[in-house]
């Protein structure tokens, strides 16, 4: 940062954030998702949970019928689905959060 550049005051640093908000509502309200989108939303981050955990509980349940062993492979493939489900949805929003800041930067500008 040069001497001539002005560091944002507060305000400004609000207005922008006022600014960058209104256009995403604006830009929802014309596409008339905004609601269905949120909806859907928790719809895929849900899925992205379940799926990885019912075949985790599916396959351990098998190998528990499978193999007579010390310990539960339904507990042990039930916490491994849920860990990659979660980190599924995770990445999931990661992206749509990352192309959503790279839309509001080009209207931003």
């Amino acid at each position: 940062m040069s001497l001539d550049e002005k560091k944002p005051t507060p305000e400004e640093d609000l207005a922008k954030k006022i600014s960058s908000e209104v256009n995403k509502k604006i830009k929802s309200k014309n596409e008339g998702k905004e609601i269905l989108f949120g909806m859907g939303v928790f719809g895929i981050i849900g899925w992205s949970v379940a799926i990885p955990t019912l075949i985790g509980v599916a396959l351990g349940n098998f190998l528990d019928k499978r193999f007579q062993v010390g310990f539960s492979w339904t507990l042990t493939f039930l916490f491994l689905g849920l860990i990659i489900g979660c980190f599924n949805a995770w990445h999931w929003i990661k992206e749509k959060s990352d192309k959503e800041q790279s839309g509001n930067m080009s209207i931003d500008k």
